[in-house]
């Protein structure tokens, strides 16, 4: 690559970590660190192949500088558990928004082929979920318990075993990405085609309505929580799929972190999902209003969470 190809592809990023050296408060911890990556990325190229060129000594310099900022930095203050969750994970979520689009396509495509399935095959949920749990299900609807499913076991235990098999799956999800996004897509889309034909099961059998108030009652949270896992898996299989302008190992160890913190996000939804299922989903007394006010709540916490948040950091950005 000609040293004037390599300067008009990076400058603008060079000049946003000359922005973030004057940035003296305020900056993430992360957001340092990932400058600083790429940028002895950048000066590590230049000194191989520009050795005595200006560019060289300009970004060692620039190195220099973030090096010793990060440094004298290094001793955080006690707001750094907080600046995590309001900020450094609404940016990531930001950076990956197109990942996050990704996966929620492929999640609702798959929906949408399950249902289809089901609806044209009455036997097609029995392929996914097994005759056992289908002829359950069945004798509870003939008992008029269609969700009885859900009111087996203490709530203590049930509560922890399905907050350990739900973070347990997402992490799945994400260590797809290993396997490229692929991996992730397929795991997604095999969750998708499951819940489309289980939902749909339940409205041929003429009790949709009030499946859904109990499924969705702690499957908003959940079900978005593996949408997410699933944008970091496909943050981590990009990374090595398509590594741009890096190295591909230095490609994939930017989409690991990245899609790690994402992941991170994902484990108070799924304890808060988990939470719902083992102490309020069995109760199916409580009547319409009261679980669709908790669906509610949890969809305006996706919103607000996964989208404002992400949105009001991008607009911080282009105003700075």
């Amino acid at each position: 690559m000609k040293e004037v190809t390599f300067i008009r592809q990076n400058i603008e990023k060079w000049r946003d970590v000359e922005q973030l050296l004057e940035e003296t408060a305020g900056v993430a911890p992360d957001r340092q660190a990932d400058a600083y990556i790429d940028l002895t990325t950048d000066l590590a190229f230049a000194q191989t192949h520009y050795p005595g060129s200006r560019i060289t000594l300009y970004l060692n310099g620039l190195a220099s500088a973030l090096h010793n900022q990060i440094y004298r930095h290094k001793r955080e203050r006690v707001s750094r558990l907080l600046t995590f969750w309001t900020q450094e994970i609404p940016q990531t979520i930001y950076e990956a928004r197109r990942a996050l689009l990704a996966s929620l396509l492929i999640f609702a495509v798959s929906v949408v082929i399950g249902a289809v399935s089901q609806w044209g095959d009455d036997t097609f949920c029995r392929l996914i979920l097994g005759d056992q749990y289908v002829d359950m299900t069945i004798d509870n609807i003939a008992r008029g318990e269609p969700m009885a499913v859900y009111d087996g076991g203490g709530e203590t235990q049930m509560f922890l075993g399905i907050t350990f098999n739900n973070i347990k799956v997402s992490f799945i999800v994400f260590v797809m990405g290993v396997f490229t996004s692929l991996g992730t897509g397929f795991f997604l889309f095999q969750n998708g085609v499951m819940l489309g034909s289980f939902q749909t099961f339940f409205f041929t059998e003429g009790v949709g309505f009030e499946s859904m108030l109990a499924i969705w009652l702690h499957g908003t949270l959940e079900i978005w929580a593996v949408i997410v896992a699933g944008a970091a898996g496909i943050t981590l299989g990009n990374g090595w799929l398509m590594p741009g302008t890096y190295g591909r190992l230095t490609s994939f160890m930017r989409g690991a972190r990245r899609g790690l913190k994402i992941i991170v996000s994902t484990v108070p939804v799924f304890i808060m999902a988990a939470f719902i299922e083992g102490f309020a989903t069995r109760h199916t007394e409580w009547g319409t209003l009261p679980r669709l006010a908790i669906i509610l709540t949890s969809a305006l916490f996706i919103v607000y969470y996964y989208f404002y948040l992400p949105y009001r950091y991008a607009t911080r950005q282009r105003k700075d």
